[in-house]
């Protein structure tokens, strides 16, 4: 019913020894953690979590029942990296029934009932159903986003409020999937929280445990989620490195750049080898690396946060001709919407400066967009919410949501982490039509049929709605 589009698709890992500070937590190594799901094409879904210790065949057992796991599906993916303190395990389920309820357990679980996941719907399958979106989601509680901040911080959460997570777990329960476009745990304000006060101070070349300590944190809070329901991920600007693209110590004047952070924890290390997007079966691309190839400028546009990370292809123009592929494959009449979502925006009423509004971006993207009818564009990057008109090239559909001709845009970077919200610039663009700056959140869309699609922004303190739109499009439904 849905083609879901993101740029996503890093998956190379890197083997390296695990640190010998990792060895003290090790008492049950083989223990899973963490754990994990996202589909891997249309009949197949990935188990993944994380160990201690290294396993030779990380095996999943599963079934139709939850006390007959009859199946079993094993790999030899047992990854990490060089400042990791776990390795990254990941199966692949494979010829799964669609739409159906599934058993499993990763080897030596000492769970007493076994968790379970929900397949996707079959190509063609138009009955109703919701996903939830976060974007911009970080550590929650004592090393996060909680009650209070550090000196120079802001937004804490009130003494009342539920987080994001929270709400995830209530109101975005009945959601078949959750979608997370970039920005995952922010790991890399590690050395920023201790600045301010908000973390005890280690030593720079310490630092590193901080940074995979949280990274751990962040995976461990969303399993109670992530184990349930496949979590489906992009990288986004702070995948890339361990330094938040620079970290400034004012009291001491001291600046600290990308040369503090350790070989692992650069380049979308931890990313590659946590997750394992479908991108053996969508051959899917990042956004923050594989951008442009000289379509807009005589070199390509690559890196994040002015630091070197990529490219992950070095084929001229890969990601638009596989999104041109892509997109050109789409049967409408069995897959009636297409999203697409994208870390950064470039629709959105912030300063127009580089590191707000990704004009880059659009140059490259909107015109495929437009070309193939993308329904609804996602992203975050800008940490507060905006819903805009449907939009062509800076002008707003004449249609607004009844029937346009160009994509809706919908930025939603406000699912919260430590460094709080941003403010939105006023006054707001021409096409914004609901907007604010002020609350954590996320969305949730709804697809009624193929031409009924509702968004809400669900405000994570107390699961109220704090914005709801409803976009038309007239096409004739399938069988």
């Amino acid at each position: 019913m849905v083609r879901l589009w993101v740029s996503a698709a890093l998956t190379a890992a890197l083997v390296y020894a695990i640190p010998a500070a990792a060895d003290s937590k090790n008492s049950n190594g083989t223990l899973p953690m963490q754990l994990r799901l996202a589909y891997a094409g249309e009949t197949g879904m990935m188990v993944s979590w994380n160990t201690y210790s290294k396993l030779r065949t990380p095996t999943v057992r599963y079934g139709r029942h939850p006390s007959h796991l009859d199946m079993i599906a094993s790999s030899d993916v047992s990854v990490t990296y060089q400042t990791s303190l776990t390795y990254n395990n990941h199966v692949s389920l494979q010829g799964l029934e669609p739409g159906t309820v599934y058993y499993y357990l990763p080897q030596h679980s000492n769970v007493t009932k076994p968790y379970s996941f929900k397949t996707s719907r079959a190509r063609g399958d138009h009955t109703p159903y919701s996903v939830a979106v976060a974007v911009d989601l970080g550590v929650m509680g004592p090393d996060g986003l909680t009650t209070h901040v550090g000196k120079g911080a802001a937004n804490p959460l009130g003494p009342h409020d539920n987080n994001t997570m929270q709400s995830l777990q209530a109101q975005g329960a009945d959601t078949d999937f959750l979608w997370h476009p970039g920005d995952i745990a922010y790991a890399d304000y590690w050395l920023k929280e201790q600045i301010q006060g908000f973390l005890p101070t280690v030593n720079v070349s310490q630092g590193y445990k901080v940074y995979e300590e949280l990274l751990n944190n962040y995976y461990d809070e969303m399993s109670a989620i992530t184990s349930k329901k496949p979590y489906m991920v992009g990288p986004g600007n702070h995948e890339a490195n361990c330094d938040n693209g620079g970290t400034t110590d004012s009291a001491h004047h001291i600046s600290y750049n990308v040369s503090i952070c350790m070989p692992g924890q650069t380049n979308f290390t931890g990313f590659r080898n946590h997750f394992r997007m479908p991108s053996r079966q969508s051959g899917g691309f990042d956004t923050e690396t594989d951008l442009g190839h000289g379509l807009i400028g005589p070199d390509e546009i690559g890196g994040s946060e002015a630091e070197e990370s990529g490219p992950f292809s070095n084929l001229k123009d890969a990601q638009l001709k596989w999104l041109e592929k892509d997109l050109s494959s789409v049967d409408r009449t069995k897959t009636p919407w297409i999203i697409a979502a994208g870390h950064r925006p470039w629709y959105i009423s912030a300063k127009n400066e580089s590191s707000s509004v990704c004009e880059d971006c659009r140059k490259v993207f909107e015109p495929i967009f437009l070309k193939h009818g993308v329904d609804l564009v996602l992203s975050g990057h800008n940490h507060v919410y905006e819903r805009n008109a449907p939009i062509s090239v800076f002008d707003a559909d004449p249609n607004g949501l009844n029937n346009p001709s160009a994509p809706w845009y919908i930025t939603n970077g406000a699912a919260g982490h430590y460094d709080g919200l941003d403010s939105l610039e006023l006054p707001l663009q021409p096409y914004s039509r609901a907007a604010q700056d002020s609350a954590y959140g996320w969305s949730k869309l709804t697809f009624h049929n193929c031409t009924h699609l509702t968004h809400e922004f669900i405000s994570s303190s107390n699961g109220t709605v704090l914005d709801t739109a409803t976009l038309f499009k007239d096409r004739q439904c399938g069988n």
